[in-house]
């Protein structure tokens, strides 16, 4: 009987959203990918991969790989430590060779993270179904160990332990610490290594292209920097000749994001999109008789779509940091500060993206969060707007996008919207037939301080939502009144995403609210001033 067999591994999201930098995110990309086409590889040696397609394409390579015959555990873990174990060993030696002035005493830490960074599941079953669900079952039973380790923690996540020689010292006690002369030495140590990152001559101060003199990381997030680094993927791949080689990032520049002394603080577009009910439709699939084949041709017409994707992206207006199959991460940004990219041209990007994702011709629809963000706001806490933003983009009933703008403050306005009806920002008109955004916005913010649409109880709801109605009518012509005529609610309810089981107070409620988002969302993102 045939043995179908499921794998993935985990940390995949956290590992990438611990991120200060730009070359973060590569780095993480760049090794989970390789991490997932090395388990690719091995297991085409003796069984037949069902998904994902294209192993010889390294960049956006899946982590949930599915197997036409048995892969056992022990393969999984030799495989999966062996790989992420030669990166580590070539990114310390490479630290030690260009620094020969320290004595290293933290190779025990780096073979700790080499044996407790990730943690894989494995399935198995008689069909296709059952080595998915055994999958999902197994993976409620989690095995992950910790890293224990003393001292300050890195500064970038707060979590981990500082790499530096000094780490893993038998005299380092807690009792006894000297915690001001271990940072100068630190920060001493960092210096170096920027100075060597940089090609930064020793009286000169490093630029910080790959780390900052003054951040403190931890072994995994050193890693993401240094596997940016051309001549240290060329080392990993001649320690490796036999491997399929792990891919140079190229044509890198970081995001130049916080205000200058010559330039203002850039506003960036991020946006995160992921398929809707993917699994779903892949154990639709299971359920036929020619399951592999029809997995197959899905797997490799998505992954076909997204290298396309990240090739074809406009490079004027920034580029893909992954893309996974049904999964993405791209940003929109200027390479110059100084003339950064408007907002309404990120909208208009943004309009064509659904049509894009149908490119592939699968049954598949598409939600995103697409957050524009102010130049202060710190990489992890967009990243975490992204994940937020595209939650709520399913939780409202799928094949949407939610557009979240987020301020230096940290506060933010979001909407969201079918990918059908996102036109409706070009709709716009003001009282002068233009497209003044400034003329509703200042409207908004009047009938909102003499609380017009704010609804006390069930006698208001149809009145104020009316009101609400109308109002908007005035500046999008035949919209408002759309949903005047709707007596069944069915147009608001697939706009606005409420439930059919919400009270009358409720549905009006979210219906204002969408169109008081809207005209957020739309002063923000599509104003010409």
């Amino acid at each position: 009987m045939t043995t179908y067999t499921a794998i993935t591994f985990a940390p995949v999201q956290g590992f990438i959203e611990k991120s200060r930098k730009l070359r973060d995110l590569y780095g993480a990309s760049l090794i989970l990918s390789y991490l997932s086409q090395q388990l690719v590889l091995e297991a085409e040696k003796t069984t037949e991969v069902i998904s994902p397609a294209l192993a010889n394409v390294h960049k956006g390579m899946p982590n949930r790989i599915l197997l036409k015959g048995e892969f056992s555990p022990t393969q999984i873990q030799e495989t999966l430590l062996s790989a992420w174990k030669g990166i580590l060993q070539e990114c310390r030696t490479w630290i030690e060779a260009k620094l020969p002035e320290y004595k290293y005493h933290w190779e025990r830490e780096w073979t700790n993270w080499g044996n407790h960074t990730w943690e894989f599941f494995w399935g198995e079953g008689d069909s296709i179904q059952q080595a998915m669900e055994n999958l999902e079952t197994r993976k409620l039973s989690r095995g992950w160990t910790a890293v224990n380790w003393i001292g300050e923690s890195s500064s970038l996540t707060g979590t981990d332990a500082i790499a530096f020689p000094g780490l893993g010292a038998e005299d380092r006690n807690p009792q006894n610490m000297n915690y001001g002369s271990e940072n100068k030495t630190i920060k001493k140590f960092y210096t170096n290594l920027a100075r060597k990152l940089d090609n930064c001559p020793p009286d000169k101060e490093p630029e910080g292209k790959f780390i900052a003199p003054n951040e403190k990381l931890s072994i995994p997030e050193l890693v993401k920097r240094l596997i940016t680094l051309p001549e240290i993927v060329d080392l990993i791949n001649k320690a490796r000749p036999n491997n399929q080689p792990l891919e140079k990032l190229k044509r890198f520049q970081e995001i130049e994001r916080k205000q200058t002394d010559t330039t203002p603080g850039q506003w960036t577009g991020w946006f995160m999109g992921d398929g809707d009910k993917v699994g779903d439709y892949l154990k639709k699939l299971a359920h036929g008789n020619n399951s592999d084949q029809e997995i197959k041709q899905f797997s490799h017409k998505i992954r076909d779509w997204g290298e396309k994707f990240s090739e074809d992206f406009p490079t004027n207006l920034g580029r893909v940091v992954y893309a996974g199959g049904d999964d993405f991460l791209g940003i929109i940004y200027s390479k110059n500060p100084a003339e950064p990219i408007k907002p309404l041209e990120a909208f208009k990007w943004l309009m064509t993206l659904n049509d894009k994702w149908k490119e592939h011709q699968q049954p598949i629809n598409l939600s995103v969060g697409f957050v524009w963000v102010a130049g202060s706001v710190p990489q992890r806490d967009v990243l975490q707007h992204c994940r937020e933003a595209e939650k709520i983009a399913k939780s409202l009933g799928r094949d949407r996008v939610t557009i979240r703008i987020v301020f230096n403050s940290g506060q933010y306005v979001q909407w969201t919207c079918p990918w059908g009806y996102l036109d409706i920002l070009n709709k716009y008109r003001d009282r002068d037939k233009k497209s003044n955004w400034s003329h509703i916005y200042q409207d908004l913010a009047h009938l909102s301080s003499r609380r017009t649409f704010k609804i006390e109880n069930t006698n208001e709801a149809y009145i104020v939502q009316k009101s609400a109605s109308e109002f908007f009518d005035i500046y999008f012509p035949g919209e408002g009144k759309k949903l005047l005529e709707d007596k069944n609610d069915k147009l608001a309810q697939h706009l606005v995403g409420f439930s059919e089981n919400d009270n009358q107070i409720d549905r009006a409620k979210s219906t204002i609210n969408w169109i008081t988002d809207l005209i957020e969302v739309g002063w923000h993102l599509c104003s010409n001033t």
